[in-house]
């Protein structure tokens, strides 16, 4: 009986002391901060919270974030500049801002390609006027803006494939998909979505294309076409070659076929998907419903939504999935003065496990590691 127990015991100090402990930092877009948080299997617990931002009467908007292939570093993309905004560069661990350098107008979402280690942000352009906007790309050790690319009016969404060689990104309004070659540095094709969707046909598209040369310009935004899909997020599979789009216009998940370059197949959500994400191992789709404070996981080879989990708040965005494909982070940016928050669901048991709050309008999210 006493062997048995000492085995017992042997067994839960060894299960307990190679759980795994996961990290994320997360923006709050209306607080100047970024938050360190973390969550132990049990407990989701903000471990710092980081100010960041040079201008005190000004909230200058911390919107996306992204850790490098390594580990050692996490970028932030501050929205609000005088009058561009910037990308930031920060070490993990310690926090410390070593690096700056401007950007277009309104930068947003951002990620790294590990084959050419240079950042890829769109600039979102919210608050200028309905023209196309850009993909700049920077340097991350020199900090400097080596490139912009045109895409497309207000990119949001941007994201780059498993070995690193393509970037995708979306523009909102004109409802586009675009692929950048990352060696190249330059566009390799377009993909109108309401057109591949079936929401457009190819001679009302050309009318409206011809209706917005006409009024080049001039004040013409009423002759704009603006997109039904209203593409917000693009997430390439991890092994196959598709991508995953968030329509938030049309509440549905696009899955585009690389291959083919066209709309292959059509999830229908909850109000206003958002963010999407798809988990390492390729089983899971993640995504948020901004509009009804919900976040929706899918099993992707049945094409079935499992569950559809009420979020901590209303007003969900981001999401971070754990490279062992066990949990989602979720951002939840809430509403007027509550504070931001950050849900912890288990892809496994198929539910919210636990939350921490951080501070207010939680946005961009970025995974930087799990120890032991």
């Amino acid at each position: 009986m006493k062997k048995l127990l000492l085995v017992l015991l042997f067994a839960l100090t060894s299960f307990f002391s190679n759980a795994q402990k996961y990290y994320v930092y997360v923006a709050a877009e209306s607080e100047d901060e970024v938050a360190l948080v973390s969550f132990d299997g049990k407990e989701a617990k903000t471990e710092q919270r980081i100010p960041v931002g040079f201008i005190p009467k000004e909230i200058e908007g911390p919107h996306g974030i992204t850790v490098d292939q390594n580990g050692q570093y996490w970028y932030l993309s501050m929205a609000h500049g005088t009058p561009y905004g910037y990308l930031y560069k920060y070490t993990t661990g310690t926090n410390e801002l070593i690096g700056k350098t401007t950007l277009g107008l309104f930068p947003a979402t951002l990620q790294q390609s590990k084959i050419t280690g240079m950042l890829y942000i769109v600039n979102f352009n919210l608050h200028g006027d309905m023209v196309p906007s850009t993909v700049s790309i920077v340097d991350p050790t020199e900090m400097i803006e080596l490139k912009r690319i045109e895409t497309g009016v207000m990119p949001h969404g941007s994201r780059i494939s498993s070995d690193g060689r393509w970037h995708y990104s979306l523009a909102m309004m004109s409802g586009e998909l675009y692929e950048i070659d990352a060696l190249t540095m330059k566009l390799n094709r377009t993909l109108n979505l309401d057109l591949a969707a079936g929401y457009i046909t190819e001679k009302e598209l050309a009318e409206i294309k011809a209706k917005e040369a006409k009024h080049e310009g001039h004040d013409g935004h009423e002759n704009m076409y603006h997109s039904t899909v209203k593409p917000t997020w693009v997430i390439p599979h991890p092994t196959a070659r598709k991508v995953y789009v968030a329509g938030n216009g049309s509440n549905e998940l696009l899955e585009v076929d690389l291959e083919k370059w066209t709309v292959t197949n059509r999830f229908k959500t909850g109000k206003g998907p958002y963010n999407v994400e798809v988990s390492p191992n390729g089983k899971y789709m993640v995504s948020t419903y901004k509009s009804e404070g919900y976040t929706g996981i899918w099993d992707l080879e049945s094409g079935s939504e499992l569950v559809r989990i009420p979020n901590t708040r209303q007003v969900c965005h981001g999401i971070a999935i754990t490279p062992d494909s066990k949990y989602a982070f979720v951002s939840v940016e809430g509403i007027g003065g509550e504070p931001g928050t950050v849900d912890v669901i288990s892809l496994e048991e198929l539910k919210k496990v636990d939350f921490t709050d951080i501070g207010k309008q939680a946005g961009g999210i970025a995974f930087w590691k799990m120890e032991e």
